[in-house]
Parts: structure tokens; sequence; C-alpha cells
């Protein structure tokens, strides 16, 4: 590092941004945060709010921060991948362009496994590499912001003269409320709405997903490869698959979070049972639930994230990465999946986020 490191974190109040601060105060950077909202207040950090669909905006918020590290964990879901493209892409150019007078060094982007299945209106269509996914198989021959964001990405670090990588991770694992793709405290919420009504915690995707190995991302171990690989001469212009390093199927690892939670599991049987349709009629059970324990938040809403988890649970395509690249270049940090959900679980319980 030719400066004093200063980390700018992008989407700081995500469920990977957050956990990006965390790992950056806990090993002593100075760290500027930028949200949409300011967070908590924390020694060593400090708050910037913008709208980060406007490059006005952004240059305002931006225009004294001397960003050596940049982390971007931020995205914009739009209704159409065109729209996407434009906006997320646009996200990165004006953010970076926001830097341009800046001592940036290294760029960070988290994206994610789309990067090989397709976007959200092409997913798993067409021809998709093996699984495991390898970070050197070629782009799909189909439209995706996250190829968007990595063009520019690549073309500000010719122009600004900074190393990047690129982290695409599965699904992640992590604390946040108000997220919109929160797979963790989705599934706790539905066990607390199943407990409270009597009835078992249904699986709510395919029979794919049930009985096929997958993996997924704990939001500490994606923070960890992103400042490894902005502070390593290794992770220097490189793409990155980011995921826990074991792999397990639902069938197992269902029945043993519900015992974590208190409630019976029932698996997949005949079709998916999406969480959509089991919790349609559940905002008045959570707000008994809330009353009864203490909760802090309400607003079932910005708790559960039904569709995301439907979509993720109901696919009916094995998804798992390939690690090797990553450990082979000195990052080696491993996490066993049923200890993040249950770390995650009682942390949210420790915050009365649920009963």
């Amino acid at each position: 590092m030719t400066t004093a490191p200063h980390a700018l974190v992008v989407g700081a109040t995500g469920i990977a941004g957050s956990a990006i601060v965390d790992r950056l105060l806990q090993d002593g950077w100075a760290v500027t945060a930028l949200s949409r909202r300011p967070g908590a207040a924390q020694a060593g950090l400090s708050w910037r709010s913008a709208d980060l669909r406007s490059a006005e905006s952004l240059a305002q918020a931006l225009r004294d921060v001397p960003a050596t590290h940049v982390f971007f964990t931020a995205w914009s879901r739009q209704a159409t991948e065109a729209e996407n493209i434009a906006v997320n892409g646009g996200m990165v150019r004006d953010l970076l362009a926001a830097l341009a007078g800046a001592p940036v060094e290294h760029v960070a982007l988290m994206t994610g496994l789309k990067h090989y299945l397709g976007p959200f209106e092409a997913y798993g269509q067409g021809t998709m590499p093996d699984t495991p996914f390898h970070e050197d198989e070629p782009r799909l021959d189909v439209p995706n912001f996250y190829y968007a964001q990595e063009d520019e990405l690549f073309a500000a670090a010719a122009r600004q003269g900074f190393t990047w990588s690129v982290h695409r991770s599965h699904t992640v694992l992590g604390y946040a409320v108000g997220n919109a793709m929160n797979l963790g405290l989705t599934i706790a919420a539905a066990a607390a709405i199943s407990r409270h009504t009597g009835r078992p915690l249904v699986f709510p995707g395919s029979a794919t997903q049930w009985n096929g190995l997958t993996d997924v991302t704990d939001a500490d171990l994606l923070a960890a490869q992103m400042v490894w690989a902005a502070t390593s001469p290794e992770g220097a212009d490189e793409a990155f698959n980011t995921a826990n390093g074991d792999v397990f199927r639902w069938r197992w690892m269902w029945p043993r979070i519900a015992a974590h939670l208190g409630v019976e599991a029932v698996g997949f049987v005949d079709a998916p049972r999406p969480f959509e349709e089991q919790m349609a009629a559940a905002a008045p059970v959570w707000a008994e639930i809330v009353a009864q324990h203490g909760l802090v938040e309400p607003d079932l809403d910005r708790v559960a994230s039904w569709w995301h988890t439907d979509a993720d649970l109901g696919r009916d395509i094995e998804v798992m990465t390939d690690m090797s690249k990553s450990r082979l270049a000195g990052f080696t940090e491993h996490h066993r999946t049923i200890d993040s959900f249950t770390r995650l679980f009682d942390r949210y319980r420790a915050e009365r986020l649920i009963p």
C-alpha cells in the first residue's frame, strides 16, 4: 500500500457490506460506509449517503473520501435485464468516476453465480457449464448485468490505474434486516410462524434442490476473501468463486436447521410448496409472535423475502462452485455450512429478531 489504507464499502448496510465493514474495523482499517441511509455508529467508521443511480449524488458524497480500497456489494433489481444492465452497470461506472481523484489501489466487486446461470429473464436456460462452476468458463451468450458491471470495472481500472477482483458468491448467509435476498432470516421467520401455528417447517423447493448437492456463501467468508484479494498480489486482476468450501444436500440440512429452530421438519413430497403460498396469510401471525416475544421488527416484509428463497430453493438445476482457484492462490478460509446457519440463527435470536 502506497498510502494509509482507507476502505470505501458500497452497500454497507446489506448482508455482504455489513460483514465487510465488521471485518475491516476488526483489522484496524479506517472505513467509509456508503448506503442510501446511514447505519449504526462505530469507532473508525464514517457514513456517507448517496443515490447510487445518480452520478451527481455520488460525486457529492465521495468528493473528499481518500479511498485506497473499494468494496462494491450493491445492486438494484429492475423489471428487465436491459434495465438491470443500464442501472447496475451505471452504478459501477459512476461510482468509480466519482473516485477518479482518490488514491484508489484496488476495487473488489461482488457479483454471483448468475454469471454462470444467466440473468433472471433467462435463468438456467440454454447451455450452461457443468458443475462445479469454474472461473475460466466463457460468458454465456446472453445479456447479463454482471458482465456489464465487470466491463465497467475493467475499463475504470485501465483508465485509473488500480487492480481489481471479482467475487462470485452463491446464496449469502449473513446478518441484515430489510434485505431483499435473505435466505437465513427468511427460513428462521418461517420456522417461527410454523412453530407458533403448530405446523411443521415444510421445505418450499424442488426435488432437484432437495436431493442434489449445493453450497452457500457465509458473509464472513466473503468479506475475508474480498479483503484478502484487495491486499494480496495473488488476488489482483482475478475473478474468484466464493463459497464456504463444503457441499451439502437440503434433505440432510433441512431437519438439522429445523431442530435448531425448535420445529418439526417436512421435506419435499411430490411438488414444490413455495413459501409465498405457505405464508400468504402470515402477517397477523407474525404480529402475534412479535407481541408475545418482544421482537424488534414488526414488519414481516422486512424480515422475510419469500420470493427469493422460493427462487433459490425451487431451482431445477444443480448449482455449486469450485473453490480451487482462490485456495491455490493463498485464500484457505473454510466454513462448515451447518455452523453458518446455527451461528446466524443464534445472532438473530440475541438481537430479538426471531424468538
